[in-house]
């Protein structure tokens, strides 16, 4: 079994992109100013129709925090309903309480408007105040993966929460390290985590949208990274987790 590579893509060039340099999927948005916000019907059409990579949408009305009233609630019911009308492989989001807890009500009504397609909870987790309840609440939600940096600004200053998070997580839930990957860390951060999905912009430049080559070279790295040398370090963090948690 090899490991997963999403790319973060901005646009349709990010996504062919994306596709020529080996990437497994993509996560589409737009606005990469704000960090991310769902992207236009003619996106994600477009994207549809120029590449064949499986796309992943994300569905969030605006920047800022993840706090949502009822108004911005329906337009990311519509936005779910667009993506799927689209064909997408799956979506992206993640709904917080003021308190910073997860939002169990509104994560739910998205949930099942979703269905049947997978659903990732994207980088509110590491808003959250609570990080091992709101780990629970994600898992009894149904979401399929969770993208995080370990609370950290960037994954690989998060390895010790992204380890507790996969030690807690127990094969519950895939755990994906987000932001600041690169070819330079990327096998760092997946065998000290035991992760089998990894998400980077691949940006040469920052600020400079997707890069084939950027993608070729993660690509080439994680490929020589043993499966089972994953899985040991998997089972090793459910133990310590399961020792230190007695």
């Amino acid at each position: 079994m090899s490991l997963v590579l999403e790319i973060c893509a901005y646009s349709i060039i990010d996504c062919i992109e994306a596709q020529c340099g080996g990437a497994n999927r993509v996560e589409l948005c737009e606005d990469m100013r704000t960090g991310g916000i769902t992207p236009s019907y003619e996106t994600v059409t477009g994207v549809r129709k120029h590449t064949n990579i499986p796309i992943h949408v994300m569905i969030r009305p605006r920047g800022g925090n993840f706090v949502y009233n009822e108004r911005e609630i329906q337009i990311m019911l519509k936005s779910i309903r667009m993506a799927k009308h689209c064909g997408v492989s799956g979506l992206v989001f993640g709904c917080l309480t003021a308190a910073g807890d997860i939002d169990l009500t509104v994560c739910n009504r998205l949930m099942n408007e979703a269905q049947p397609l997978p659903v990732t909870f994207h980088r509110a987790f590491d808003k959250c105040r609570h990080p091992e309840q709101a780990l629970e609440d994600i898992i009894k939600l149904g979401f399929a993966r969770l993208l995080t940096s370990g609370q950290q600004p960037d994954a690989e200053t998060g390895i010790p929460m992204l380890q507790q998070i996969v030690g807690q997580s127990a094969n519950r839930i895939i755990i994906m390290p987000g932001s600041g990957i690169n070819p330079d860390n990327i096998v760092k951060i997946a065998r000290a985590t035991g992760v089998n999905e990894l998400h980077t912009s691949a940006q040469a430049v920052r600020g400079n949208g997707t890069d084939s080559a950027t993608v070729a070279k993660c690509m080439e790295k994680i490929k020589r990274i043993k499966y089972k040398t994953l899985q040991k370090q998997n089972l090793l963090l459910q133990t310590q987790y399961q020792e230190n948690n007695r």
